[in-house]
């Protein structure tokens, strides 16, 4: 019982990613892009969401004792599938989806990737600090 709460905390943080990630990507789409164009605006982006996930788990997320991986994980693989299901709804192509992951693009969708799937570690590390 205590894992399956543990779980849906973990699942109602993850929910706070979406309205962040939309919110970044108004933000790089209205402001950025205006200021510093539409190259730079995308990297900048990206490293701006991967700051607000880890501040959401930083901030949202209730003390970790066990499956900090096993929550980052979940988090990764939700968070491609959203991306992914929101895509192909927009009408975006597997390739174009694919291209994402490609950080040569100046898109560094891997890095907040990353940074969904490690934000709980590194939480717990820094906690225990």
């Amino acid at each position: 019982m205590q894992r399956i709460m543990r779980l849906l905390k973990s699942f109602i943080v993850w929910i706070c990613f979406i309205p962040v990630a939309i919110l970044n990507g108004g933000l790089r789409e209205y402001v950025l892009v205006k200021f510093i164009g539409e190259e730079t605006a995308l990297p900048v982006s990206g490293i701006l969401l991967s700051v607000f996930i880890f501040l959401v788990t930083w901030l949202m997320l209730p003390r970790l004792v066990k499956g900090c991986l096993a929550i980052g994980v979940c988090w990764a693989l939700l968070t491609a599938a959203f991306e992914s299901a929101a895509g192909i709804t927009g009408g975006s192509t597997i390739t174009e989806i694919l291209a994402a992951y490609n950080p040569s693009t100046g898109n560094l969708w891997v890095l907040v990737l990353a940074t969904t799937l490690l934000s709980p570690v590194l939480l717990k590390m820094f906690k225990q600090i």
